[in-house]
């Protein structure tokens, strides 16, 4: 049995002067903990919940054209996953959601870190996702059209071990051709999506720029809208009245843009990225004034948007509006609520003993999160 001693305990459910005791990858007692096998002094310092992503592309890796990626080899994109999953967990980032990787590379990455042939999160992921003919991510998704093949599309991912089925509501910024903010898959289409995955309780999560796809995927009853750029105050208040989580990611347009084409991405990536980034606070405004759940996600893998970078969203979370308390929030115990995980996310007995040791107080100072002094995924120390 290990020990943290020293510390404050620090999550969603508050903070605490507590001693953290850990056997067998798993939390065994928060308090006064007498004997012990092992003991590490963290004195001064705050443990936390390893950081969850809700969002990132394994195989991606912040490329300017991420389009270019897809011309590897499947043995090159499962090394770069390798890599990128490494900077994930070296960062703090104990459990991801791959929302789209090819074939079935993320939910084979999955299972080689539960056996611990490599190194990284714990990774919930959903095959290939499901996108009209030409649509947004084409050339990593499963192409559908109608009813019939969208159900069909549903069923090989679950039959690869899906834990999550992942669509495109609207249009993308990196596919050229294609329009941010105009519907693609029908809400018919959605409809079918969602009843297929709920016969196996597998939840679902719709990409959605424009406020049309974003209100057809929530009427369809999907369990999270990605990006989510172009939300007005109506939809808005229909995912909160229907419980629909909101994932942000406020990194993926802030690295287009900041970077343009001049750092080699394309030209209609970065004209798209500049129209939509605008509108990027109204959806913070509009999601914050109806109560909309909220769970941090980054796009990790889209241009200039590193993996070993993932906790950087909390910040950008902050200055969009939310406090530090909320964006921690948004990145354990509603990230894990999303994901449909139950022992993440609190720093309780009976948890995974994923945690991370941080010099300040996360509810206090969201950039803490950048510079974790130490990394514990299932038990084992990281760094």
């Amino acid at each position: 049995m290990l020990v943290l001693r020293g510390a404050d305990v620090v999550d969603a459910n508050g903070i605490r002067e507590a001693d953290v005791a850990i056997e067998d990858g798993e939390i065994v007692s928060v308090g006064d903990v007498s004997d012990a096998d092992e003991e590490l002094d963290v004195s001064g310092k705050f443990v936390a919940p390893g950081l969850i992503d809700s969002h990132i592309h394994s195989s991606m890796d912040g490329r300017p054209d991420v389009t270019s990626v897809f011309g590897d080899s499947d043995m090159m994109l499962s090394y770069r996953a390798v890599s990128n999953l490494r900077d994930a967990l070296r960062a703090g980032v104990t459990t991801v959601r791959d929302l789209g990787s090819p074939t079935t590379l993320a939910l084979d990455a999955a299972d080689a870190i539960e056996a611990g042939l490599i190194e990284g999160p714990r990774i919930v992921a959903c095959g290939q996702n499901v996108v009209m003919t030409g649509g947004h991510g084409h050339w990593h998704g499963r192409e559908a059209d109608g009813e019939a093949e969208v159900k069909k599309a549903v069923r090989e991912q679950l039959k690869r071990g899906a834990g999550v089925v992942k669509c495109m509501a609207t249009g993308g910024v990196l596919t050229d051709g294609a329009i941010t903010g105009s519907p693609e898959l029908d809400e018919a289409e959605l409809t079918t999506l969602v009843e297929t995955a709920a016969a196996k309780h597998v939840p679902t999560a719709a990409h959605a720029h424009g406020t049309e796809g974003i209100k057809n995927a929530v009427r369809a009853g999907i369990s999270s809208i990605e990006h989510g750029t172009f939300m007005d105050r109506e939809a808005a208040e229909m995912m909160a009245e229907r419980g629909t989580y909101w994932v942000p990611t406020a990194k993926a347009s802030a690295g287009i843009v900041e970077n343009g084409t001049e750092a080699g991405i394309p030209e209609y990536a970065v004209e798209k990225a500049e129209d939509a980034i605008d509108s990027v606070a109204d959806a913070f405004e509009y999601a914050m004034d109806a109560e909309v759940p909220i769970a941090m996600g980054t796009d990790a893998g889209t241009p200039f948007n590193f993996h070993a970078d993932i906790p950087e969203e909390l910040e950008l979370m902050v200055e969009y509006g939310l406090s530090p308390e909320a964006a921690l929030e948004a990145a354990t115990v509603n990230a894990a609520d999303l994901l449909g995980l139950s022992d993440v996310g609190l720093v309780e007995e009976g948890y995974r003993a994923d945690l991370v040791v941080l010099d300040s107080d996360p509810r206090e100072d969201e950039r803490t999160w950048q510079s974790p002094a130490k990394i514990m995924s299932n038990g084992s120390i990281v760094r």
